[in-house]
């Protein structure tokens, strides 16, 4: 029985992949596809809002002191991600077409996500002051980095354009939230902290929006007729291998840098996401003219797989957690778990 309870599917991963399958069947679109953008930037800002009671000022200052974890993940996000993607150049035109391989490479250079990346990190338990400031800070400077290292590893228009308008939708999505729930703190601590179910429903509900987005938009925009089953397959492989290298070397440079488990957490996570929501609009912006819709889908089924792979790991880290600090368990039950 124990055995049969740490195989089963878990709920949350299910809940994404139904959330998903729903969004093909029923897209939004129109003015349901204005409503659920509002709706999902509203759920973000509230995730960010609570983030923002529920951390101390002076968690949230070692959070930006945290250098050493900072840049490994911009490392990992800016560097280690880019050379996979080069060295995966060895699969055109056997594999994947050229314009497949674009999108592969593609989805390497676009920034970390921000917001399941720090919800992840929540769920597991981790060093989620780190992780803000680290998720936030790759998404900002990507904003320069990703047109920039697009230009100079792949053939594009050359119109690419950094517009202070993503920067300060950023802030205000983001950090301004955060900052009034610090200023909210002192009223709101004590029932958040006796309260853990409504920072574990938006935590979620905000990923699951983010999927039904996702794939609203890919269904609206007619990506999946203009590639065979196939080369869907292939494309889903690559991503997965992808993933499987980076969470490796994510967990490895964690280890051997010394990082405790929280911060290895935020390595985890922040380093092997891609954003969805920074990557469409940079594709629609770097690739004029192009055939934008298919060098757009490996990031599209990329996003999906780490959602997912993510959502497991998350979940056994939550559950090693409470193992250890659960008085209840017994060592025998807190080392299976480990």
């Amino acid at each position: 029985m124990n055995f049969l309870r740490q195989i089963r599917p878990d709920g949350f991963v299910l809940s994404i992949i139904a959330i998903a399958v729903l969004a093909s069947i029923f897209p939004a679109s129109g003015t349901s596809e204005t409503v659920l953008t509002w709706v999902t930037r509203i759920a973000i800002g509230l995730l960010f809002l609570i983030y923002g009671a529920r951390l101390s000022p002076q968690e949230a200052w070692q959070g930006v002191k945290h250098w050493r974890l900072h840049s490994v993940v911009l490392a990992t996000t800016y560097l280690v991600f880019p050379l996979v993607g080069l060295a995966l150049r060895l699969l055109e035109p056997t594999v994947v077409t050229a314009d497949l391989y674009t999108g592969i490479l593609f989805l390497c250079l676009v920034p970390s996500t921000v917001q399941s990346s720090i919800a992840f990190t929540s769920i597991a338990r981790g060093n989620v002051a780190g992780a803000v400031v680290s998720a936030s800070f790759s998404n900002i400077i990507g904003v320069f980095v990703t047109p920039l290292l697009v230009i100079l590893l792949m053939n594009t228009t050359g119109d690419a354009h950094v517009d202070a308008s993503s920067i300060l939708s950023i802030c205000a999505q983001l950090l301004l939230p955060f900052l009034l729930g610090q200023a909210l703190r002192p009223f709101v601590k004590g029932w958040l902290t006796r309260h853990s179910g409504p920072t574990k429903i938006v935590d979620r509900g905000s990923i699951l929006l983010v999927v039904y987005a996702a794939f609203s938009e890919s269904m609206n925009q007619n990506v999946w007729s203009s590639v065979t089953p196939l080369q869907i397959v292939a494309v889903v492989l690559v991503c997965i291998v992808v993933l499987a290298l980076i969470l490796a070397f994510t967990y490895w440079i964690g280890r051997a840098i010394g990082f405790s488990v929280e911060d290895r957490i935020v390595l985890l996570f922040c380093g092997s996401k891609k954003s969805l929501a920074s990557g469409l609009p940079m594709a629609s912006v770097l690739f004029v003219g192009g055939p934008v819709g298919l060098i757009v889908l490996p990031l599209l089924l990329f996003h999906q797989i780490q959602l997912m792979v993510c959502a497991v790991l998350a979940q056994r880290y939550a559950r090693r957690a409470e193992a250890r600090l659960s008085p209840d368990k017994d060592d025998a039950q807190s080392a299976l778990a480990d």
